[in-house]
């Protein structure tokens, strides 16, 4: 895996679980919104709606850039659209890379052709 792939999912990795606290912070600002007079929803939408459009940016990256397939790639957004999907999303991309880091490093040490 060449550096610039290792960053995609790096930063793919780093916003999914933002993405999804600002989700379910948004879920409850919505309810809190029609049961008291709280009203946080504009400042929760903004803030979600931002993190939300970097994950999709970072996840094209990365589906670019790691030549995914179409199964694995839709399961990611996926993730980024269900309430706490960004933590599953999060934990799947730190065990990807961290298999791609012991196959890049047997590949350096010349166990494997992979």
């Amino acid at each position: 895996m060449d550096i610039k792939t290792a960053t995609a999912l790096r930063r793919l990795r780093l916003v999914s679980a933002p993405e999804a606290v600002s989700f379910l912070l948004l879920l409850v600002c919505s309810v809190l919104k029609r049961t008291t007079e709280f009203n946080a929803v504009p400042v929760m939408g903004m803030v979600h709606g931002v993190l939300f459009i970097l994950y999709v940016l970072f996840w094209a990256d990365a589906w670019n850039r790691t030549k995914w397939g179409a199964k694995t790639a839709a399961s990611y957004f996926v993730l980024s659209v269900l309430p706490t999907g960004g933590f599953f999303a999060e934990r799947k991309l730190k065990h990807e890379a961290e298999n791609a880091v012991i196959a890049s490093r047997a590949r350096q040490e010349g166990i494997v052709n992979a």
